[in-house]
């Protein structure tokens, strides 16, 4: 490649990080402290590697452990302060104090099991003042590591819980004394220790650590190199790339800032320089950094709690299997986009000195071997731990191939501590998440909202729908995900599902609009940090996403209208007629949105694109026969006015 293209450093890549993931601003530690920090990440891991092969503690005792490591790291590593993130300083002693307060409060339950659970439901003073502690240490470092939106939320939870013969109308309870406040989330699994925290502690922290194995292959920027291998010389080829290796970054990163920072660094400036606006080249990469946290078969993290909140028998690979057409009508749907920009600005792919050596590209394809590997056991029916423990052995195997692939010991020990530390923020959003999920268990409040969302919307389906879209999208502004998903899934989903749809849909509708909201102005962390990248305008490169995401906010209805694009109760062949429809459906939504196809579309040939495409996707006889008419018409009037048109200019 003869034109170098510039891309972000490490450090402004970092920089960025920080000022849009609150979970990558840690400080920079040296010393006898630094080790010390190094160790307990170190310890962390191996602790979590030990109860995966061996066995998992009981429900209390995995889970105060996973949450004593994870509070005594998180106040050491995160500043109390913003402006003090990323700097090497010293750390202030009463951080050091919360620390040790933080490791002995999660030691309590490890060192009095015994007495804890024979007095169940009873407190001792000394219980009383532990549970308070544990409250107001988890919301603390829950705002260091994760933000103030969830711990504000969290905290708006606590206040009704015990203000609840106060509350108007429906929203009113009995109420929560603070002694059975603190019993219920500490000394139960209803709040703090409960399933979100479990799940942590268990599946998501071993795949955390998968995803860390596999960045010290250099998979990373081997999906780079193997998108611009597929994609670059296609029309617009980089935008192409962009999407490509952010899908599949999205296997091995659960952040959709993470992704923009790091696959963005490379694709923006290339889309730059071939001629996108930067406003739409930070879209483009933001709305695919967003969507790889819906591609299968390693989704965020909500979708390991997915697994426990729906239950019922229902299996990761389930959840996997039925996100697989959304997905892939999700990144189809921002390929055709992105190919139609291409087509009405006239952009070229990459020249053949621009491509790297696709030989030697290829020669590395067996690092993709994890994440096939990972497909292979979940479909085998092994449980996500023992599929999470096999495929950092297989990572470490499928690296010892080539040389420049290998994991060397110390890469190993990294890998480890560099896992450790990604999964302190989701042990700080899952803790916190599990006070939300106990006040609203203690005072009924999912079914009193549920109930109130039904009556607000009359009880019909599409309203409560919008009303719960709209609250998904709200509580995603500025909160992790998994944060977003355990709100949404206990106060919305339930008002979805009592009209009668499939508990599968209904947590997927709530999951996808928690996501959909990092790229949701007006704050739009994911499109926030594409702009960082890009040097555009924040706020329009949210506008841009947005548009381009239009699939996200299309394609949750369709799957609850029709549960047949999530594969259930369908036979093959209706499958390969819906996922036929759908594509069809999002190639002339694409078009419509914009306003090129064949040729530049009239404002009439918009809207029947947008109209033919939605009735495509919606998965029924009569619509899709209506939609399949109009996108023929479509077509037709395409192809006839662009030889006219041709027709005309060789005359002239």
């Amino acid at each position: 490649m003869t034109d170098k293209v510039e891309t972000l450093s490490l450090e402004e890549q970092q920089k960025l990080l920080e000022k849009y993931d609150p979970e990558a601003g840690t400080r920079k530690l040296g010393g006898v402290i630094g080790w010390i920090v190094f160790i307990g990440l170190l310890a962390f891991s191996l602790f979590h590697l030990y109860t995966g092969v061996f066995g998992m503690l009981t429900a209390q005792l995995q889970r105060t452990i996973h949450l004593g490591f994870a509070l005594g790291l998180i106040f050491l590593l995160f500043p109390a302060r913003k402006k003090d993130r990323g700097k090497k300083h010293k750390i202030a002693w009463y951080d050091f104090v919360l620390a040790i307060i933080g490791v002995a409060v999660c030691a309590y339950w490890p060192l009095n099991i015994d007495e804890l659970v024979m007095r169940a439901g009873r407190l001792t003073e000394l219980d009383f003042y532990v549970g308070l502690l544990a409250i107001l240490l988890v919301l603390e470092a829950t705002r260091r590591a994760v933000g103030l939106p969830i711990t504000i939320i969290a905290v708006a939870f606590i206040v009704y819980a015990m203000l609840g013969p106060y509350m108007p109308g429906f929203m009113a309870h009995r109420g929560l004394s603070l002694e059975r406040l603190v019993q219920t989330m500490f000394f139960t699994t209803e709040g703090i220790l409960g399933t979100p925290l479990g799940v942590s502690a268990t599946f998501i922290f071993l795949f955390l650590l998968f995803g860390s194995f596999l960045v010290k292959t250099g998979v990373g920027q081997y999906f780079n190199d193997l998108a611009v291998s597929i994609a670059g010389k296609s029309t617009g080829g980089p935008a192409k790339v962009a999407i490509f290796s952010s899908a599949l970054q999205g296997t091995i990163s659960g952040s959709s800032v993470a992704n923009v920072v790091t696959s963005g660094s490379f694709t923006i400036p290339m889309m730059k320089k071939l001629g996108y606006k930067k406003e739409f080249a930070g879209a483009v990469e933001a709305t695919a950094s967003t969507g790889g946290q819906i591609m299968p078969p390693i989704m965020g993290a909500a979708a390991f709690l997915m697994v426990e909140f729906i239950g019922g028998g229902i299996t990761y690979w389930d959840i996997a299997k039925a996100a697989a057409i959304p997905a892939l009508l999700y990144f189809a749907g921002v390929w055709m986009m992105t190919h139609f920009e291409a087509k009405r600005l006239g952009l070229r792919g990459l020249r053949n000195d621009e491509m790297p050596n696709r030989k030697e590209v290829f020669k590395k394809i067996y690092l993709l071997l994890p994440i096939l590997a990972v497909i292979i056991l979940l479909m085998s029916g092994m449980s996500v731990i023992r599929a999470a423990l096999w495929s950092i052995v297989i990572t470490i195997l499928v690296s010892m191939i080539r040389k420049d692939t290998r994991i060397s010991f110390k890469d190993a020990i990294d890998a480890l501590v560099d896992g450790a530390r990604t999964a302190l923020g989701v042990a700080a959003a899952t803790a916190c998440a599990g006070i939300i999920v106990g006040v609203v268990v203690k005072t009924g409040l999912g079914l009193k909202m549920a109930n109130g969302l039904l009556e607000f919307s009359g009880g019909l389906l599409l309203p409560t729908l919008m009303l719960t879209m709209v609250a998904a999208i709200i509580l995603g502004m500025g909160s992790p995900t998994t944060a977003n998903y355990v709100i949404t899934s206990t106060i919305a989903a339930p008002a979805i599902i009592l009209l009668g749809v499939p508990d599968l849909s209904a947590h997927l509708f709530v999951f996808y609009f928690g996501i959909v909201a990092d790229i949701t102005p007006p704050v739009a962390l994911a499109a926030f940090a594409a702009a960082g990248v890009s040097g555009g305008d924040p706020i329009k490169t949210g506008i841009s996403a947005s548009k381009l995401a239009i699939g996200a906010f299309i394609i949750p209805y369709m799957f609850v209208l029709s549960p047949q694009l999530l594969m259930i109760d369908t036979t093959w062949y209706e499958l390969i007629w819906v996922v036929f429809t759908a594509l069809g459906g999002m190639m002339a939504i694409g078009a419509g949105v914009i306003g090129y196809w064949l040729r530049k579309l009239a404002w009439y040939e918009r809207i029947l694109g947008i109209v033919g495409g939605l009735l495509l996707i919606y998965p029924e006889g009569i619509s899709d026969t209506v939609g399949l008419v109009l996108f023929i018409l479509l077509v037709g009037m395409q192809i006839i006015f662009k030889k006219e048109a041709g027709q005309k200019v060789h005359q002239a």
